[in-house]
């Protein structure tokens, strides 16, 4: 019985909710949890070391993001089957973590019957995403995305700066931050450039 348990690699920063997630995967008599790790590396090391069948990955990971530890982990394993386990609904990051590759998206508040369910579909070679979070990707499907400077230039406005201090920190004009503010609130459908950053904020396009 115990070679044929799904095998599950638990990456997340916080302790306590990886001794959440051990005890509830090791709990079901089909599964058992092989490994954890804290951060991106760890999460590349410990998959390469155990080949889990499921990976559960923490998409927000200090140094390297989930993301970018699912990308280094399926350009060695193209198998790897691995779920985002998240508090982000936003649509952005959701549509990388898919790009990544990662074959579920799960929000930290899901209940531990519908995760140990999904890491069972997932084995199985399915792919899942809740339908809240599966909306959030439709209502914002085919809008057009913010340009690398665009995101640049709205995190330095998040992070309290002027439009001359944002020039000078980008060595560029204050006349075009203007211009690129100009643009960000019409792609976010925003009043001003307080609101265009909590947009930006809820639907993970910047995060803080």
């Amino acid at each position: 019985m115990t070679e044929n348990r799904i095998r599950v690699l638990s990456v997340d920063d916080h302790p306590l909710l990886r001794q959440g997630i051990a005890a509830i995967i090791n709990s079901q008599e089909d599964m058992s949890l092989v490994s954890q790790a804290s951060n991106g590396i760890e999460a590349i090391q410990q998959y390469s070391e155990h080949r889990p069948d499921v990976t559960l990955m923490d998409l927000r990971l200090p140094g390297m993001s989930g993301i970018d530890a699912t990308i280094a982990i399926r350009a060695e394993f193209p198998e790897a089957r691995i779920i985002m386990l998240t508090t982000s609904e936003g649509d952005v990051e959701v549509h990388r973590a898919l790009e990544a590759g990662a074959r579920g998206y799960l929000l930290k508040n899901t209940p531990a019957l519908d995760l140990v369910e999904v890491i069972r579909q997932v084995h199985a070679g399915k792919k899942r995403i809740p339908a809240e979070v599966a909306a959030q990707l439709a209502e914002h499907m085919g809008q057009e995305s913010l340009t690398n400077r665009e995101v640049e230039i709205l995190q330095q406005v998040a992070a309290g700066y002027r439009n001359r201090d944002v020039a000078e920190r980008l060595f560029i004009s204050e006349e075009t931050v203007k211009s690129h503010l100009k643009h960000i609130m019409e792609k976010l459908n925003a009043r001003d450039r307080t609101q265009a950053v909590a947009v930006a904020v809820r639907r993970g396009i910047i995060q803080f």
